[in-house]
């Protein structure tokens, strides 16, 4: 093997020394910059990415913060609404419970009139039928037709002058 001449060492560790020098400049000037350019970029497409990922996520948090501003708004405003529909309600049932109790009152009213009336009417009838009542009970019992002005008088002083 001729790498094992100890003779031939001298040249091989020249050559060795000569195609190792001429591979660094090689590699150092043309692809180690390249390389290192490659792996800046990255380098600098992953930052950008999680920035953009930041970006995204702090506007997610703000619309989801927004979301729930507008829904605490919107609850609130239908809130309102209820309890001035509920008002509302409440105050027309209260005027409509006042006009029928105002109509009640007034038939109540009328009511009461016509009962007085009635009542009125009957007890001149009752002086009328008591007379009558009376007249006959009195002809049946003594046998003589009384005078209609002394049962008339009779009935007036039982009845208190009615």
């Amino acid at each position: 093997m001729p790498q094992l001449v100890v003779a031939d060492f001298a040249p091989q560790l020249v050559w060795l020394a000569i195609t190792f020098g001429i591979l660094y400049i090689l590699l150092a000037r043309g692809a180690l910059p390249r390389i290192a350019g490659v792996l800046e970029e990255r380098q600098r497409r992953i930052a950008d990415d999680l920035d953009h990922a930041e970006r995204l996520r702090a506007d997610a948090e703000k619309a989801i913060a927004d979301y729930q501003a507008a829904l605490a708004e919107a609850r609130a405003q239908a809130h309102a609404i209820a309890i001035k529909t509920r008002d509302q309600l409440n105050a027309e049932a209260a005027a409509r419970k006042a006009e029928l109790d105002a109509e009640l009152a007034g038939k109540a009213k009328e009511a009461e009139a016509r009962i007085a009336a009635a009542k009125a009417k009957a007890m001149t009838h009752v002086h009328d039928v008591a007379a009558e009542v009376a007249r006959s009970t009195v002809a049946k019992l003594v046998g003589t037709e009384p005078d209609e002005g002394a049962v008339s008088a009779a009935l007036k002083a039982e009845l208190g002058g009615n």
